[in-house]
């Protein structure tokens, strides 16, 4: 998936970074019998979010690998594999947890560094003959992945505490794939309206949502309708 808000390769590596330092100090305050509570990702403890963050920076630091060094590697080596690994990591003690995100995320920090705007184009697939990820989308995923699953955890962090340009930027995202389904048919097009006067449209803007940004963020992104606003919610495109 291309991300319509990408921008220059290391404009996001501050908003990442600092995300990431918050993430870890959340994770930092979980204990074992935590880890076992639901997230708001459907079906995946805290324990399997955690798992599959570090996960992630290790399939985004080999793909960069790949595209950087010719190494001829994918992301993940299966969806399978990736699938197990995350099962596998989820029930670990807290400290291997804390110490897995850490240690991944600050490899996959210096192999973004090493990115240049000649890298942007390069592509690598996700799993052996699958999807082709664009290089220059790799920082934009990451933070999306951490925003979003450090939201998941429930445990004091959420959308609404996100600064108000990640959180126009996250909606943008999200409502161009909204926007992407009601074309196709498979979503009725909807109107936001923000409570701090932002809007956005996808579709034919048939039903109207009002909320404030990151209540309307929380039910773009995961079905969360708390705080949200409408005569009937509409499902999310599946």
């Amino acid at each position: 998936m291309t991300d319509p808000t990408a921008g220059l390769l290391s404009d996001l590596l501050p908003d990442l970074d600092r995300h990431t330092q918050a993430l870890l100090a959340t994770v930092a305050t979980l204990t074992d019998d935590d880890l076992g509570a639901d997230s708001l990702c459907t079906g995946w403890t805290r324990g399997h979010v955690l798992s599959h963050i570090a996960r992630n920076a290790d399939g985004l630091t080999t793909m960069l690998r790949a595209a950087l060094d010719g190494t001829g590697e994918t992301m993940y080596a299966s969806v399978e594999q990736r699938e197990l690994d995350i099962e596998t990591g989820a029930r670990r003690p807290m400290v291997d947890q804390l110490a897995d995100i850490a240690s991944s995320a600050a490899t996959l920090d210096g192999a973004l560094r090493r990115l240049r705007p000649e890298h942007a184009d390069l592509q690598v697939e996700r799993t052996p003959g699958g999807q082709r990820v664009r290089i220059g989308n790799v920082p934009a995923m990451r933070l999306r992945e951490v925003v979003y699953h450090h939201a998941d955890l429930a445990a004091g962090f959420g959308f609404e505490d996100l600064e108000p340009a990640l959180l126009h930027r996250f909606t943008k995202l999200e409502i161009t794939l909204w926007d992407d389904a009601a074309r196709s048919g498979t979503a009725i097009g909807v109107q936001l309206r923000a409570d701090d006067g932002s809007t956005w449209t996808a579709g034919d803007g048939t039903q109207l949502i009002e909320g404030s940004p990151g209540a309307l963020l929380a039910w773009l992104a995961r079905g969360v309708t708390d705080g949200v606003r409408a005569g009937t919610v509409p499902p999310r495109p599946a």
